[in-house]
C-alpha cells in the first residue's frame, strides 16, 4: 500500500531538480501533488513524465504575495487542503562575492529563497492550524548552517534566513500539531549548478547527491506519525566534508 495514500502536497520549485524529484516520490507514495513554479512548460513536463497521474501543475511566483494568494486559491480547488508543504524553490547567481554582487541580485535571491518560503508558510498555516495537523518541509542547504565561499553572500544569507524561519515556526506551531522540518543538503546535481562561476564537470556531478536522494529524505519525514517530528536533517555527499 502507498505510504501516503489520500494525502495531499504542494511542492514549490517543482519544475526541476529537487522539487520535481520530491513531487514524483510523493505521488508514487500515494499523494495528490500540486507542483508550482514560474514556467508552465517545465511543470507540465514533470506532470507528463509521472505515471501516477497524481501531479497537477500550477504556475505561481513564490516571491510575489499576490501570486501566492492566487496559488492557494487554485490549490484549494484542486486538493481541498494541503497536508504537506514542501518549500523547494531556490536560486543562486553567478556573481556571488560581495565585491561583485549587485543589489538587484541580492534582492532576487532573498525574495525567492527566504521571502518565498515565508509567503508559502504564511499561506498554508491557517488551514493546518484549523486541522491541528500538517507537515512543512523546507529545503535549504548546508550553506544555511555554516558559511562558505561556494554559495556566496546572498545565497548564504538567504539560506540562513530560511533555516531560522523554519526552526522558529516549528517551535511556535508544534502544539498545534504542525511539524516543520528543515533539510540541509550538501552539493546536489540540479540546474542551480549551471550558475556556478566555475563550470562543474560531469564527473563531479555524478559523485555528488542526486535529487532523488533528497526526495527519499523528504518522504521519510512525510511518512512519520504525528507524534514524531524531525526539526533538522543534514544530508551530504559521502565525498563532501562536513566539519
Amino acid at each position: 500500500m502507498p505510504e501516503l495514500d489520500g494525502r495531499t502536497a504542494l511542492v514549490t520549485g517543482g519544475g526541476s531538480g529537487i522539487g520535481a524529484a520530491i513531487a514524483s516520490t510523493l505521488a508514487a507514495a500515494g499523494c495528490h501533488v500540486v507542483i508550482t513554479g514560474r514556467r508552465m512548460e517545465r511543470l507540465q513536463a514533470v506532470a507528463d513524465a509521472d505515471s501516477t497521474g497524481r501531479i497537477t501543475p500550477v504556475v505561481a511566483d513564490v516571491a510575489d504575495r499576490d501570486s501566492v494568494s492566487a496559488l492557494f486559491e487554485q490549490v484549494g480547488a484542486v486538493l481541498s487542503r494541503v497536508d504537506i508543504l514542501v518549500n523547494s524553490a531556490g536560486i543562486n547567481v553567478p556573481n556571488r562575492a560581495m565585491a561583485d554582487l549587485t543589489p538587484e541580485d541580492w534582492d532576487r535571491v532573498m525574495a525567492i529563497n527566504a521571502t518565498g518560503t515565508f509567503n508559502c508558510i504564511r499561506g498554508v498555516l491557517p488551514q493546518m492550524r484549523e486541522r491541528h495537523d500538517g507537515v512543512i518541509i523546507n529545503i535549504t542547504s548546508v550553506a544555511g548552517m555554516r558559511t562558505g565561499l561556494l554559495g556566496g553572500v546572498a545565497y548564504n544569507a538567504s539560506k540562513f534566513a530560511a533555516s531560522a524561519l523554519g526552526r522558529t515556526v516549528g517551535e511556535e506551531e508544534r502544539d498545534n500539531g504542525i511539524r516543520v522540518t528543515t533539510i540541509y543538503p550538501g552539493e546536489v546535481e540540479t540546474p542551480i549548478l549551471d550558475d556556478r562561476p566555475v563550470p562543474v564537470s560531469a564527473e563531479h556531478r555524478a559523485r555528488i547527491l542526486q535529487p532523488e536522494d533528497i526526495a527519499a529524505a523528504a518522504l521519510m519525514v512525510a511518512c512519520l506519525p504525528p507524534r514524531a517530528r524531525v526539526p533538522e536533517l543534514v544530508i551530504t555527499p559521502t565525498t563532501q566534508s562536513f566539519t
